[in-house]
């Protein structure tokens, strides 16, 4: 074979050919033969992070889609923890109360610090100084984006998975802990160096319909149980019953029928809060009586949305997360449900999102000020306590970002000078709605135009922030000390804004 011209496939003879192919080309490499082993099954967690080759210092990430419910980050944190493993980030998609128990992680040096949204306790341990380093939130789009660039390395992805077979598909539509859409879980499984499934259901082969292919999975580990059903998904969500949350929620169905953008094939997103779900049954109402058909709901996907899809009033849901039990049984059987990666929800680095293709966004605030900037992190007293979620993405991608809030809660007020901590810029909103008057950021002077005239109580945004002094008084400004506790990131990498220590 060694003539002195360059060897290939085509100018060999057959039998040299079947022994090229046979050893990799070269005599130094044998052929081995052997039973192929039929799975990626291993007995553990512990093994197959040993497997992984997880070492202090590295980057171990996880999704959300079970919320509160969710069994598998204490679950595989113990096991780190009992491993010896210190040091290390956490990069969840978000973190939920039930996730209290890690911060004991964080004092025993088994944590350093967390990439990802964090609520309720953690982010109150955030804000105390617990963490040696800030915590950095960034958006659903915003996170994808970081490990296309590699600014978030994950090494180690583990992926909480409602039905898995022996070579890693893997669904969220069926068994004990059915979630429905993994559209989060994409992305780990996408750009982590190692990707470790966890299942309480494990299934034949192969797993179809399944959301992620076993291209991307390394191993599988079948435990007793990964999430509570109750706390995943827990039927339909309420819309809300309370009077003055109800007027904003019809409020907000006017300024979407004014808008200029009500007509056949209008796309929406809208949350599954009290306010939104109300806002969305008004929206319905008026779609009916107008004869109007949608093109699609994106986002957080509700059984209201999969009542409008099967009364054919939108053609399609794109789903990123199924937040009830209507929708994980629609995305099982609805063809015009489908399910869709964070990347191709919100990624400004992509080749193009589903945001941009928004019509309507309606989006909620824990404080809206005077220049339209939204801080959806931190409470009035200065506490993290939320992440971000599409927030960002939705309101840079729609024609018309509309945000809902009470004008006060308590004796705080949420229309303020400044906001304490700016999540979604003023520049990307268009609308605040209130119980008590509507405010249309003067950029948008053709939104202000449609709505005049139309019994739309429209004010300045100034006198919102007056009227809802007038009812509380000027709150006290929290004091915060030196230290940073928290960073955001907008959805292209900027940082937008720090949060710092209460005190």
């Amino acid at each position: 074979m060694h003539s002195g011209r360059k060897v290939t496939a085509m100018n060999m003879d057959a039998d040299s050919r079947k022994t090229f192919f046979f050893t990799g080309g070269s005599k130094d490499i044998p052929c081995v033969r052997k039973k192929r082993e039929k799975g990626k099954i291993v007995a553990s967690l512990e093994e197959a992070f040993r497997l992984a080759e997880v070492r202090d210092g590295m980057t171990v990430s996880f999704h959300h889609h079970l919320r509160d419910g969710d069994l598998v980050v204490n679950m595989a944190l113990d096991v780190l923890a009992d491993m010896g493993i210190r040091d290390l980030v956490l990069a969840p998609s978000a973190l939920f109360p039930v996730h209290e128990s890690l911060l004991r992680h964080v004092r025993s040096g088994v944590i350093r610090s967390i990439e990802g949204s964090v609520n309720g306790p953690v982010g109150r341990a955030a804000s105390e100084g617990l963490f040696p380093s800030p915590v950095i939130l960034r958006s659903h789009g915003g996170r994808v984006r970081a490990m296309q660039a590699d600014e978030l390395h994950v090494d180690v992805a583990v992926l909480a998975a409602p039905a898995a077979d022996a070579m890693g598909n893997l669904s969220g539509i069926s068994g004990p802990s059915a979630c429905g859409s993994l559209g989060y879980a994409f992305t780990d499984a996408q750009y982590a160096d190692r990707v470790i499934a966890v299942t309480d259901n494990l299934v034949p082969y192969p797993a179809v319909p399944f959301s992620i292919p076993q291209t991307l999975v390394d191993w599988v580990v079948p435990v007793e149980s990964i999430g509570v059903p109750e706390k995943i998904v827990s039927g339909t969500l309420r819309v809300t019953r309370d009077p003055l949350r109800l007027i904003i929620a019809e409020q907000v169905a006017k300024v979407v029928e004014e808008s200029g953008l009500f007509t056949s094939g209008f796309s929406m997103q809208a949350g599954a809060g009290g306010i939104s779900l109300a806002a969305s049954a008004f929206i319905r109402e008026r779609m009916k009586a107008a004869g109007i058909r949608g093109s699609f709901i994106s986002g957080g996907i509700t059984g209201q949305s999969v009542e409008m899809l099967e009364e054919g009033l939108f053609e399609s849901l794109l789903d990123v997360q199924s937040f009830d039990l209507e929708a994980v049984a629609s995305l099982a059987s609805n063809r015009g449900h489908a399910e869709m990666s964070a990347s191709f929800y919100a990624n400004t680095a992509s080749k193009g999102c589903v945001v941009d293709m928004l019509d309507v966004a309606v989006l909620g605030a824990t404080q809206v000020d005077t220049d339209f900037n939204v801080n959806v992190n931190t409470e009035s007293d200065g506490v993290l306590l939320h992440g971000i979620g599409g927030h960002m993405d939705t309101a840079a991608g729609a024609a018309v970002t509309v945000v809902v809030t009470p004008l006060f809660r308590g004796r705080m007020p949420m229309v303020v000078d400044r906001v304490l901590t700016v999540t979604t810029p003023g520049e990307t909103v268009d609308v605040v709605v209130t119980e008590r008057g509507v405010a249309v950021n003067p950029r948008r002077k053709d939104l202000l135009e449609n709505l005049r005239g139309k019994g739309i109580p429209l004010m300045e945004i100034g006198d919102l922030k007056k009227m809802a002094e007038e009812f509380t008084g000027i709150p006290k400004t929290p004091s915060f000390g030196e230290k940073i506790i928290g960073i955001v990131e907008y959805r292209d990498g900027t940082v937008i804004d720090t949060i710092r220590q209460r005190l």
